[in-house]
């Protein structure tokens, strides 16, 4: 799974992190443990990909150091999977780094985390008030995901007559029927993550559009997940039977189902603006587009946008160089070059910034500065957050429509597991 995937299924820590604080002592934010001073070194845990690597984090902070002389930011690599695995490690041996990339806080992470609420610079970034855990907010980001979006062959609607992007989900049904009368298979999935995480991004704008609130009325248990999602579970139910999506998918990998689009098989996927690299890089012989996720009938669309944090910071409340660590994590997220930089380098989007934009990440902004709101999708984030582990039960509950279940089952089963969880 690539890294912008994982950030859009939501990053939850365990209990280990509890430990972890009560092993590594360390000052707050509150005057409790030293701001530092105006040099030495900080310590920034990051996640490292083929794209993300540990020389191009040196070269994002060269611009900090130079304007810092005597600053030192050193590039820790995780120690485990991932930055996941490994700030539990750190923080339990008493080691944990003082700015840490990737996570968003959780109840549980928040309290080793410096309240940024009063640091007037946080305003402006994305999603960090959307993100906030009872109105203080610990995790500021670079940009965002867009995650309800449809890409499609230009090509087969053509050729099967489709005039427009379908903008309600009957519509979306119906333009999967001439897209098989027309030769192709209409919606390219695949199993791993996949399966799922399509199903909830495209579940956004229906769900937020009839429940502003339905994160809180699921915690207040008003609504059950199973029960709102049913229509759709039922809708995909008939799309599998339809043959509108491959009953063998659960046999393909991510990768391979985003070839098979792009090679001109299938005519969408439903998939997150890191996309938009992938595809790109391709260079698919048919002209690529992109339509926010259609709305249930009788709702506007475009609706709203499901959105998760692209590159979250946070700073840690053991360390002792808070004022550093400060100022570099706000140099990351506000300076103009560097978020720039780290918007081309992952595909991430932010409002007024499309330079170097290509033509299908512009239409991807688009959608993201037309849609009436930006809402949290599977997990979530800050109040919006549905149990740990919930990503993957629904996928896996998901993937059993392919060998049986019925929609019916899949709510069941769904209800089933949030009740084990309250």
């Amino acid at each position: 799974m690539t890294r912008s995937v994982r950030r859009g299924l939501g990053v939850v820590l365990g209990a280990a992190i509890l430990v972890g604080a009560a092993a590594c002592g360390g000052g707050g934010f509150e005057g409790e443990g030293s701001s530092g001073g105006s040099t030495g070194s900080v310590r920034m845990l990051v996640n490292i990909t083929p794209n993300l690597t540990k020389g191009y984090w040196e070269e994002l902070v060269k611009p900090f150091e130079q304007a810092n002389p005597g600053v030192d930011v050193k590039i820790e690599a995780p120690t485990g999977q991932g930055v996941k695995d490994s700030l539990p490690q750190l923080l339990a041996a008493g080691n944990a780094p003082d700015v840490v990339e990737t996570l968003m806080a959780d109840k549980t992470l928040a309290p080793q985390m410096l309240d940024l609420t009063d640091q007037a610079w946080t305003k402006d970034t994305p999603l960090a008030q959307e993100a906030a855990l009872d109105g203080k907010v610990y995790t500021v980001g670079v940009g965002q995901q867009a995650q309800s979006l449809v890409f499609y062959n230009k090509a087969a609607f053509a050729k099967a007559g489709i005039s427009a992007p379908p903008k309600t989900l009957d519509e979306l049904t119906a333009a999967m029927g001439k897209l098989k009368a027309a030769g192709y298979l209409p919606l390219q999935t695949a199993g791993d993550y996949v399966t799922g995480l399509q199903l909830l991004q495209l579940s956004d704008p229906t769900i937020a559009s009839a429940h502003p609130d339905w994160y809180q009325k699921v915690q207040r248990k008003e609504l059950t997940v199973g029960k709102t999602m049913l229509p759709l579970l039922q809708r995909y139910e008939s799309w599998i039977k339809s043959g509108y999506v491959d009953k063998n998918a659960l046999g393909l990998d991510d990768v391979n189902a985003q070839t098979s689009f792009l090679s001109g098989k299938s005519a969408m996927y439903i998939m997150g603006s890191w996309f938009v690299r992938t595809a790109e890089a391709a260079k698919p012989a048919f002209d690529l587009g992109v339509f926010p996720a259609p709305t249930d009938g009788g709702q506007a669309h475009p609706g709203p946008q499901g959105v998760t944090m692209a590159a979250p910071y946070m700073v840690l409340k053991s360390t002792e160089q808070r004022d550093l660590s400060l100022k570099l994590v706000q140099f990351l997220v506000t300076d103009k070059t560097a978020v720039q930089s780290q918007l081309s380098q992952d595909g991430n989007f932010r409002k007024g910034f499309t330079d170097g934009l290509s033509p299908l990440g512009r239409q991807v902004q688009t959608i993201l500065d037309d849609a009436p709101k930006h809402v949290a999708q599977g997990e979530g984030y800050g109040a919006n957050t549905l149990p740990q582990g919930f990503n993957s039960e629904w996928n896996k509950a998901v993937q059993s429509l392919y060998v049986g279940k019925s929609a019916q089952d899949v709510a069941t089963r769904i209800d089933g597991w949030m009740g084990s969880k309250s």
